[in-house]
């Protein structure tokens, strides 16, 4: 009888990596994870499927439809769509519990059932850290979110890069002052800013039946460059009389001092009024981050400041302050982009071969010792020809080959080979310890 053979597909959206690539985005995880820690954010894991009724209490629209979402018996479940609506979940669950104010770190998995392109998927890394206070956060918060973010890319080493900023007040006010009422929408249009430009923003402003006189005056105002410190006069000299837009310039201001204060370069972070991000619950300091000379990529970390984080599910106001970097994403679009490359993609340090069977006592003693001193080692245990052992060490391009044969197991000692040179030396274990070491 003839055996179905499955085809072994991935569903679209996916990303799935061949070891080498997945040594690569595991680097970028650990460097990610070692500076939300080296600021002290502490980490938690929340489950991949929460309750639908938890974590649709703020869905709507796109996001609601997006949802993974089943039934298993009675329940009602849905996969995690982003990692703040279970963080409001835990925090309103465990404030009790926590610290004040909360740091906090998650990475992990989220889920959105929309159309696959290139670089969106449909499953994905998020890696995100909020500060959550209670009653009231500290605005120096706010600018140790840049320092944070800046450590980071900084570490990485991608090349120049910038951290946007600007104050929701700012804007609102703004438009409070322009006479203008649909505020959400037109800050869901500047936020397009960047991928579609002026001349489509301006028509979609039109659009909304405002005014030539007002889209100009807007477009005037958020086009305000210069240096950090230009663009904070510039905004004094308009000399709005709008008390939002007054406090928002008070809290920008006092943000760009505390982010120096943190020992960021004055070069790596600028005041951006174009910057809006276009999710409602953001109400003050709000970021973008950019390749300065991969400006296609898109922010590769965004985030702000909003006033109640779990107001769904208690009564207690938990102001906080976060971003999320979208690593899947952005390791997609790093690697198209020749950013990033398979040079750095070695986990073993040296593969222990044998000439004969019955010296692979004497091979797994030597891997033994090699662990104990930190050396990452494999034991190659298949009969094969010596040539097929070196022709594997090539191909997971392991630096160097441990040979062991009769000589090397009656005195003691191990051949060594440098897979770069070719030079190969027959030493004490000790010696060659030191030599994996360096």
């Amino acid at each position: 009888m003839k055996k179905n053979i499955v085809r072994p597909d991935i569903l679209p959206g996916f990303m799935e990596l061949l070891p080498r690539g997945q040594i690569l985005f595991n680097n970028m995880l650990d460097i990610i994870k070692k500076n939300y820690e080296s600021f002290g954010f502490l980490p938690i894991d929340t489950p991949i499927i929460e309750k639908s009724e938890v974590l649709l209490a703020k869905a709507g629209g796109e996001t609601e439809k997006q949802i993974y979402r089943f039934e298993k018996g009675k329940n009602d479940l849905s996969l995690r769509f982003d990692l703040t609506v279970p963080l409001a979940r835990y925090v309103a669950k465990h404030q009790s519990e926590l610290s004040f104010p909360f740091k906090r770190y998650q990475i992990g998995k989220v889920y959105r059932g929309e159309k696959p392109q290139k670089g969106r998927y449909r499953e994905f890394y998020q890696c995100d850290i909020d500060i959550i206070g209670s009653e009231k956060l500290s605005l120096i918060n706010d600018a140790e979110i840049p320092a944070v973010i800046y450590s980071i890319f900084k570490e990485l080493d991608l090349g120049k890069f910038t951290i946007k900023l600007n104050n929701r007040k700012i804007l609102n006010g703004i438009y409070e002052e322009y006479g203008i009422e649909n505020k959400a929408e037109v800050m869901r249009v500047i936020d397009k800013l960047e991928k579609i430009g002026e001349e489509k923003v301006e028509k979609e402003l039109l659009d909304m039946n405002l005014s030539n006189n007002t889209v100009k005056k807007l477009l005037d105002f958020i086009m305000i460059k210069g240096t950090n410190n230009e663009i904070l006069g510039k905004l004094k000299a308009l000399k709005v009389q709008n008390e939002l837009f007054n406090n928002g310039l008070k809290e920008i201001e006092d943000v760009v001092k505390y982010i120096r204060a943190f020992g960021v370069d004055e070069d790596s972070f600028t005041i951006d009024l174009t910057i809006a991000r276009g999710l409602d619950y953001y109400t003050g300091t709000v970021y973008e981050t950019f390749l300065d000379d991969y400006p296609k990529i898109g922010s590769m970390c965004s985030g702000g400041r909003y006033d109640n984080l779990a107001g769904y599910y208690t009564k207690s106001k938990l102001p906080g302050v976060g971003v999320a970097i979208g690593l899947t994403r952005l390791f997609y679009q790093l690697q198209q982009a020749e950013l990033i490359k398979n040079s750095n993609d070695v986990l073993i340090k040296a593969l222990i071969v044998t000439f004969d069977e019955k010296d692979m006592n004497y091979a797994i003693n030597v891997s033994n010792q090699l662990r104990e001193n930190d050396i990452v080692t494999q034991v190659y245990c298949e009969n094969k020809k010596i040539n097929k052992k070196f022709d594997y060490a090539n191909k997971l391009n392991i630096p160097y080959v441990i040979i062991i044969g009769d000589d090397e197991v009656k005195d003691k000692k191990v051949s060594i080979k440098c897979m770069e040179t070719g030079e190969q030396k027959t030493v004490a274990l000790s010696e060659a310890i030191e030599i994996l070491t360096v």
